[in-house]
């Protein structure tokens, strides 16, 4: 008997591979999950050298990008190692792509445009090899111009504010004790819900000193936390909170105008100016905190990194922020690393070995007491247990 195995190829277009959706909260665990032929979703801008490899080492098929391969800001190689290895690129693809993916289902690609079946459930534009070459040549040439612009605007920034880098000249004297005490900086962030909920147990262990920055301060106070300290536009804060009792401080133009402080005056709330060439109440956080003396100072908020420093929309403002952050020097750590010491186990399993080592112990008293002696195990326990009370009402009488 001969058994017959029917088989249908599909001969439409295009590449056909397992669609896998690697953006959002989920998608480092599905990068791990790839394999050859896939046709992997990506949401990353400026793809870097890394990521590409590890695209190219589990042999993917191609690479749909919901944002550009590179935007321009960084002379990234991602793309061309990419292009060289034969898979091919898909950017600036509709957002809504990953939310109407079914992760490992059979899909295809063609013509920048991705399939399940007849249905297009999302759709982008082709990368080629030209292309990627030329961004990154033209992006090499802006970067140098963008770090020629940047050494030139901190220079300027510290001609005119080196007498409040060097000697603390315009920062306001709260009434607020830092002095040799932790302080905790919360500024708006996108995961600022996140990230205070990571800082639960320093916050709780500390007791540092907080200071809330512009609409942060809202966030703090619906999270259970009083900023000793608020910094900002008072226009971010309700008037609840401005009340709350916190030292107020307006940032202030050099000449002294400060935004806001209309509001401030007839909210009946004191507060104080804090003049600088920078209105980014972050960085004067930083620095206010530094000069009264902090022994740490943990900063909850967008870090300044590399990528930053290489954006060609931050030419202006990362001079403050560079130098606020550099004036601090070794006391000032970022939040993601002190919430990295403090998290828990995925496990959970730890207080179970605790709880379960204090019940044999206490088994173990109980047998030793009760063993120990020559009437039945009961009366030995009694009488184990009052001769202990009786050394403890000796001792203490």
């Amino acid at each position: 008997m001969v058994t017959m195995i029917f088989s249908r190829t599909d001969d439409t277009p295009g590449i056909h591979g397992h669609t896998r959706d690697c953006t959002g909260a989920k998608g480092s665990s599905t990068l791990n999950k790839l394999g050859e032929g896939d046709i992997v979703v990506l949401d990353a801008p400026d793809i870097s050298r890394a990521l590409a490899q590890k695209l190219i080492d589990t042999r993917v098929a191609a690479v749909v990008n919901t944002a550009a391969f590179s935007t321009g800001n960084v002379p990234n190689f991602g793309p061309q190692m990419l292009l060289d290895a034969g898979i091919v690129l898909v950017e600036n693809a509709d957002a809504d792509l990953p939310a109407k993916m079914k992760n490992g289902k059979k899909g295809r690609l063609d013509e920048g445009k991705v399939y399940y079946g007849d249905r297009v459930v999302g759709r982008g534009e082709i990368l080629d090899e030209e292309t990627a070459q030329s961004r990154f040549l033209d992006a090499r040439e802006a970067l140098v111009d963008h770090m020629e612009a940047l050494a030139g605007n901190t220079a300027e920034f510290v001609s005119t504010e080196a007498p409040l880098l060097v000697d603390g000249l315009g920062v306001p004297d709260v009434d607020v004790d830092m002095d040799d005490r932790k302080v905790l900086v919360v500024s708006p962030d996108p995961e600022l819900e996140d990230k205070l909920k990571a800082l639960r147990y320093f916050i709780r262990e500390y007791d540092p000193v907080l200071i809330g920055v512009d609409e942060a301060v809202d966030v703090m106070f619906r999270h259970g936390y009083r900023p000793a300290v608020i910094i900002g536009d008072p226009e971010l804060v309700t008037s609840e909170n401005l009340r709350s009792g916190a030292s107020v401080v307006l940032p202030a133009d050099p000449d002294g105008h400060a935004v806001g402080l209309e509001r401030i005056q007839d909210l009946g709330v004191g507060a104080m100016t804090f003049p600088a060439a920078t209105g980014n109440s972050t960085d004067l956080a930083l620095l206010l905190a530094d000069y009264h003396g902090a022994s740490m100072v943990v900063n909850l908020g967008p870090s300044v990194d590399l990528d930053r420093v290489f954006d060609t929309g931050e030419a202006e403002g990362t001079p403050s922020a560079m130098l606020s952050r550099l004036k601090v020097g070794s006391r000032f750590v970022d939040s993601s690393a002190v919430a990295e010491l403090y998290r828990v186990s995925r496990s959970g399993g730890g207080w179970i070995w605790a709880v379960l080592g204090v019940i044999v112990a206490v088994a173990v008293i109980i047998l030793i007491a009760g063993l120990s002696g020559s009437e039945g195990f009961v009366d030995n326990l009694i009488d184990s247990w009052n001769n202990i009370a009786l050394k403890f009402q000796d001792l203490f009488s």
